[in-house]
């Protein structure tokens, strides 16, 4: 008989095992749960002669029980360990990046962190026979806790480089209400990730004029399109007619934030039309 004892105080931790263990209808096993001096013990026990899918069970459901209840409080660990500087609005924030990295990024998915785990558990019980189960998630799953402070770690530089940007933004909101616009009506052409900027008389700007001293741009660039970007603040249009022959992307995302409602988008416009049909040639002599 083949036996392994796990050990935790923690009520819903044991009533989960409890339940994984009678929902999993492997043959030959019986489980108890029992209180010794410091901690309850869910004990269980192998009568069968297949220990290898035995130990597979128990690092299965072990290792699942470890994702649910610990991740969340491991994350919180690391971000006050190593961030402590950061308010509690902030990290919280971090924190909610950090779920977002992992529903996303297939580097740390679901499946990669549960075979982080199971590997090390695997390990452990073919070795032991009991488990304290904070002490282990604490000090023997040295990858899995690698790969959350990689993370925490991705989760920090994209709220630093967001926060930085979301400041910039509110910077040049601010320069823009405190200035007088200088003109009714400027042309944005945008196209293949490229603009062109047109006066109210429909004639192209010069984006490399001297009178667009590259005052207002930050070190933080959106895109190619800083010379647009940089007219635009320096000119203060009323309003801009935004014509997308291309896509939204980045940096329409960001002129919308900034001009608010000074900004209108139009698709199927006669200068559109025109700039569509221009690219639609340009493409065609190109694949020529």
């Amino acid at each position: 008989m083949k036996s392994f004892c796990i050990k935790t105080n923690n009520k819903k931790i044991i009533s989960t095992l409890l339940k994984d263990f009678e929902n999993s209808d492997f043959e030959n096993i019986f489980f108890t749960n029992k209180q010794f001096k410091n901690y309850e013990n869910v004990i269980i026990h192998y009568k069968g002669n297949n220990s290898s899918e035995f130990i597979n069970l128990i690092s299965d459901i072990l290792t699942n029980c470890i994702i649910f209840y610990y991740e969340s409080n491991l994350f919180k660990r690391i971000i006050n360990y190593n961030y402590f500087y950061f308010d509690e609005l902030d990290k919280k924030i971090i924190e909610e990046y950090c779920y977002k990295i992992i529903e996303d990024d297939e580097e740390y998915n679901y499946k990669f962190r549960k075979n982080e785990i199971w590997i090390e558990v695997m390990d452990y019980i073919n070795n032991n026979k009991s488990m304290i189960l904070d002490g282990f998630v604490n000090f023997r799953l040295k990858h899995y806790l690698n790969t959350l402070d990689e993370i925490v770690d991705s989760s920090v530089k994209q709220y630093v480089i967001e926060k930085e940007y979301n400041e910039f933004i509110s910077l040049l909101k601010m320069y823009i209400n405190s200035k007088q616009s200088s003109c009714n009506l400027l042309h944005l052409i945008y196209i293949n990730g490229e603009s062109i900027i047109l006066d109210e008389n429909k004639n192209i700007i010069n984006l490399e004029d001297d009178i667009f001293d590259a005052k207002y741009i930050s070190d933080i660039s959106f895109s190619s399109n800083d010379y647009s970007l940089n007219a635009l603040l320096t000119l203060l249009p009323k309003k801009i007619e935004l014509h997308l022959i291309s896509p939204k992307d980045d940096f329409i995302d960001s002129l919308e934030l900034i001009f608010g409602h000074r900004l209108s988008i139009c698709t199927d416009c006669n200068i559109c039309q025109t700039y569509r049909l221009l690219n639609s040639n340009l493409n065609f002599k190109n694949k020529k």
